[in-house]
């Protein structure tokens, strides 16, 4: 019973906090390898456990329901190693895949195709091993592999990330690196974080040309 109450207290002092974009979640370790424009970072990320629903509908109502799928898995609709509810930390960012593709090039085109896939990364303690089990079928535990992104960080509330994607691969064109995948958004902050004070980023996995 402490415990619920505790992890309860630690969520709403990290969404209070949060409103002022003060940030205590843990976030995935990378190093920075490259800074070829401003706002734009090549990261070497190592292998990260994450829990991931994948959904064909792509509007906010489906982010919207993908969220709250993840939300329960870390709150406790899960089975532990003990066979018990588990309740999870908090993490950032969300990595959202929206329904655009982006064409690697530039200019750039975009084209939608629906669908939405969401990933909460799980705290660095969990291995895919101890995980806990979602009990819902739609959430998955996944090893996303080792990979090297470039990002492109921008604040407000993030509806603009499309734009923010194409950015990036324009960007992209007169470097080092090329795309390699398909871009997508990590969010840092809650929806009720003050706009100007939020840490968003267009990201896609690269390579050296």
């Amino acid at each position: 019973m402490l415990s619920d109450l505790w992890y309860y207290v630690v969520l709403v002092t990290e969404a209070i906090l949060g409103t002022f974009g003060l940030r205590l979640y843990e976030e995935p370790a990378y190093t920075v390898l490259d800074q070829p424009a401003a706002n734009i970072e090549i990261r070497s990320y190592g292998p990260r456990l994450a829990a991931e629903v994948d959904l064909d509908q792509g509007d906010q109502a489906g982010r919207g329901q993908a969220f709250g799928l993840l939300f329960s898995y870390i709150s406790g609709a899960n089975r532990g190693a003990a066979g018990a509810p588990e309740r999870v930390a908090m993490t950032a960012p969300v990595d959202v895949a929206r329904p655009a593709k982006i064409a690697m090039t530039a200019p750039v085109e975009t084209a939608t195709d629906g669908g939405v896939r969401m990933r909460f990364f799980l705290p660095a303690r969990y291995s895919s091993a101890d995980a806990p089990t979602p009990t819902d079928d739609r959430v998955k535990i996944v090893t996303v592999p080792a990979q090297t992104v470039a990002t492109l960080r921008f604040s407000g509330t993030g509806r603009d990330l499309a734009p923010r994607q194409q950015q990036l691969i324009a960007a992209l064109a007169d470097s080092h690196w090329k795309p390699v995948g398909t871009p997508y958004g990590l969010f840092y902050d809650a929806p009720f974080t003050i706009p100007f004070l939020r840490r968003n980023e267009a990201a896609v996995a690269v390579a050296p040309r």
